[in-house]
């Protein structure tokens, strides 16, 4: 399977080099060249196997320059003993038709574990077949999750380096503590002053700059991407969604009419992962895309007009606080049916502009797959509260945005389609938020909040968070949004 560049389609590339590279040349992003189709006799085969083989044999569709062998070490190494229970996606049914795909089981506590505990090992794999020998630098922009998942999946790993930056004043306090105190020789923090779109909007720069990327060739190093804008990050969450398909099955559910998912989600990563599973034949009805107070992509999906000039809004759910949403160009890719020069031509629209409109076949293809809804800060909390105390589940900020963007869409449509709600983080990430739901009493100290909030919901501290209390703060330097170049330069000693 060849991989094309999303701004120029007749640049062709495997797939190990998708993964090494992250991002093409002039700014495109890379994805597969066809999506490979699952029959009925591949999906009676995933309903009989553990996810770690079902992971192994999905991959294998895609990354086929990869041996079964070296697809199965980089499965069995990232997931045996990683996660809770050696499970890494499990369902939780809230009601009859309504099930939790908790995805935040993993070492960070968050979705993004379930790819950036796999990115290391299928990346380290493809830089040998790239065989050029040089160190490799992940630049990570995160809006909070992202950051820690990979400074713990890329924590010395050999013959790389990685480099995260993070919107100071826009992570909770338990994500800054995550990141600014990992361990590592080869891993490097800064908070910046902007938020994550700035955060991005630099990273990408990085990318795309020459006169960096020939310093960093002579000194021996190339730049990767441990975001979703790199393949090797995006393909692993499609296996959650088709595992989810064969949980479902495998307890006897009808879904002769499909079932309907939804993500809380603002790059657009999370719920294009759950369109491709689509596209390889799970029957996902509905994608149900929920976004908070920052609702670019909601107004997008019911106008076709991409508009990122309005106010920025800081949030309790800061991991969707975002109005760039890098993977979106993917899904313009695909509904433009490959048409790489209209994709780039949109994309410099909101370069230069702030904005774009697609045309109207996109437009009524985008909006019959998916609905747009989104949620403020105070529906979130009475979201939290009414699922605890109707069902005694305990949400975290962003999984409350997808239930409620939920409800509203069944009060609009009728749809009572059995459904699967991406839940994409602890609570325990977001504890103050959450306490503040269910609780009028809120301690000042970040971990007496967290000891308060595990009596009165009666639930466990993921003890991963609980250890952040006593480790050493490594990382406090922030710099402005302008020097993220310079940064780079320093951590790698150039």
């Amino acid at each position: 399977m060849k991989y094309v560049s999303t701004r120029d389609n007749n640049k062709k590339v495997t797939s190990s080099f998708a993964i090494a590279h992250g991002i093409s040349d002039e700014g495109g992003l890379f994805m597969p060249e066809t999506v490979p189709h699952l029959t009925e006799n591949d999906f009676n085969k995933l309903c009989g196997m553990e996810y770690t083989d079902r992971a192994t044999y999905i991959l294998g569709k895609y990354l086929t320059d990869f041996s079964e062998d070296e697809i199965n070490y980089c499965v069995k190494s990232a997931y045996s003993g990683s996660f809770e229970n050696d499970e890494p996606a499990p369902l939780k049914a809230i009601s009859n038709n309504t099930q939790m795909l908790e995805l935040w089981h993993g070492p960070t506590c968050a979705f993004k574990d379930l790819a950036l505990q796999l990115l290391p090992y299928l990346m380290v794999t493809a830089a040998k077949k790239q065989s050029d020998g040089k160190k490799i630098v992940i630049l990570v922009a995160t809006s909070g999750d992202t950051g820690k998942a990979a400074l713990d999946g890329f924590c010395d790993v050999e013959n790389t380096e990685i480099i995260v930056f993070y919107p100071s004043d826009g992570v909770s306090h338990i994500q800054k503590l995550q990141m600014t105190t990992q361990a590592g020789k080869n891993v490097h923090v800064y908070g910046i002053e902007g938020n994550f779109d700035d955060a991005q909007s630099g990273v990408k720069r990085i990318f795309t700059d020459e006169k960096i990327k020939t310093v960093l060739a002579e000194n021996g190093f190339v730049f990767s991407s441990a975001n979703s804008i790199n393949w090797g990050r995006l393909a692993p969450q499609i296996i959650y969604y088709i595992s989810a398909y064969c949980d479902m099955l495998n307890q006897g559910k009808d879904l002769s009419d499909g079932f309907n998912v939804v993500v809380p989600t603002g790059n657009f990563g999370n719920i294009l992962a759950a369109y491709y599973a689509k596209m390889m034949g799970a029957p996902i009805k509905k994608l149900i895309c929920a976004s908070n107070k920052n609702n670019v992509l909601t107004d997008f999906i019911n106008t076709g007009i991409y508009n990122r000039n309005r106010k920025f809004y800081t949030t309790i759910s800061p991991s969707m606080d975002i109005l760039i949403s890098s993977n979106l160009e993917r899904m313009l890719y695909i509904l433009s049916n490959g048409d790489s020069d209209y994709v780039t031509e949109l994309q410099s629209s909101l370069k230069e502009t702030g904005r774009f409109e697609i045309n109207k076949e996109m437009k009524e293809k985008f909006s019959s797959e998916f609905y747009g809804g989104c949620c403020d800060d105070e529906e979130t909390l009475k979201t939290i509260k009414n699922t605890f105390n109707e069902y005694g589940y305990l949400l975290d900020t962003h999984t409350a945005v997808a239930l409620c963007v939920y409800k509203n869409y069944v009060k609009e449509t009728g749809d009572k389609t059995t459904t699967v709600i991406a839940s994409t983080a602890s609570p325990y990430k977001f504890t103050k938020s959450v306490l503040s739901s269910i609780s009028e009493d809120i301690p000042e100290d970040e971990f007496e909040a967290l000891e308060k909030l595990s009596q009165i919901t009666k639930t466990l501290v993921p003890k991963q968070i609980l250890a952040l209390k006593d480790r050493t703060v490594r990382f406090d330097e922030v710099i402005s949004k302008d020097n993220l170049e310079k940064a780079v330069l320093n951590s790698l000693g150039i």
